[in-house]
């Protein structure tokens, strides 16, 4: 078996190696040998997201699959072929439910499948985009790539119990390419839910925020939903959109400051793309024909991180250029033989 070696503590050497790399190795049937996975975090090896992110695609693609289980640092992933499913999952723990999707959307749509998908876990984690952000941000820029999907969030699960529950339905798809250069609009959407918090906390905290974005000269539709939920928490999402640009960022509520946590001079700072949707559009761009083009005010080492591990699986062509006013990322995508 001829494996592709990929060392998971390169660069940032977190989770986004694990994503990129399983859900490229189903794409393109390349059989990838992962080493070294989260080395550089405190607590190493796959967690609970990871796993069933890798099972859930074991299961689509009929994968073998060595070293698939929590604490490991190292795994070989054999993909077969993806097929049409409906599945109900569940990470039994607070898992993000979003970095899960971030894998399964992809494969899937451009495997030219379909998937019905049934999900429990955590819907508004930390260290995770919120479904929110999956469902306004992410669907809007990959509908622009081609890859249409849709989601339900039928409960909201926060930290620590989770037990939110998503329906995720994939459709086939063909790449496209895309630019996104620099925000034009001054309109903004900024979605709240809740769970067992005081509306009247929430409602003065997003006051607070609202002035903020009053400053720096935006206009923002407001909308605040009380959701169930087993534990309580709060999630937020300031996100704007027009034709040169597709920007969010999102927050989740701190108990113990009483406060959302949240930067918006990251928001206002950015130019076509966030930080975090920088991240997510590598993959899929990687796969296109044409070049995807897209402006950030920052390089991370995050997406520095995925732009190597996505060309060597690939063997796209990428470049990153200084501007006046940030950064320019273009990737050259290669149309894969495989994908029919």
């Amino acid at each position: 078996m001829d494996f592709l070696k990929i060392n998971g503590g390169h660069g940032e050497g977190g989770g986004q190696i694990i994503r990129s790399a399983i859900t490229l190795s189903c794409i393109t049937k390349q059989p990838i040998h992962l080493e070294n996975i989260r080395k550089n975090r405190k607590n190493e090896g796959l967690k609970a997201q990871h796993l069933t992110a890798i099972q859930i695609l074991q299961k689509i693609s009929k994968a073998d699959v060595i070293g698939a289980k929590i604490g490991s640092t190292e795994l070989k992933f054999v993909p077969g072929n993806v097929e049409n499913l409906e599945l109900i999952e569940d990470v039994k723990t607070a898992g993000s439910i979003s970095l899960i999707l971030q894998v399964l959307i992809p494969v899937v749509s451009i495997s030219q499948k379909k998937l019905s998908l049934i999900i429990k876990g955590g819907t508004d984690v930390l260290w995770s985009p919120s479904m929110d952000y999956t469902q306004y941000v992410l669907k809007e820029a990959y509908s622009r790539m081609g890859i249409e999907f849709s989601i339900e969030i039928i409960k909201r699960g926060y930290y620590p119990k989770g037990n939110g529950e998503v329906k995720l339905e994939v459709y086939p798809s063909k790449i496209k390419s895309l630019t996104l250069s620099k925000r034009e609009t001054n309109n903004l959407k900024l979605k709240c839910t809740f769970s067992k918090i005081s509306i009247d906390v929430i409602k003065e905290k997003i006051e607070m925020i609202k002035e903020k974005i009053s400053k720096a000269n935006f206009n923002v539709e407001i909308e605040i939903k009380e959701e169930e939920a087993l534990d309580s928490g709060a999630s937020l999402l300031i996100y704007s959109i027009d034709k040169n640009s597709i920007i969010g960022i999102d927050g989740l509520f701190d108990n113990k400051k009483q406060n959302f946590d949240l930067d918006f001079e990251k928001f206002n700072n950015s130019l076509g793309v966030d930080e975090s949707l920088a991240d997510m559009l590598v993959v899929p761009a990687s796969l296109g024909i044409n070049k995807t083009v897209f402006q950030v005010k920052e390089i991370t080492e995050h997406l520095e991180t995925n732009l190597f591990v996505t060309s060597k699986i690939t063997g796209c062509k990428y470049g990153i250029g200084k501007t006046s006013e940030g950064f320019e990322v273009i990737i050259q995508g290669v149309s894969n033989s495989s994908i029919k």
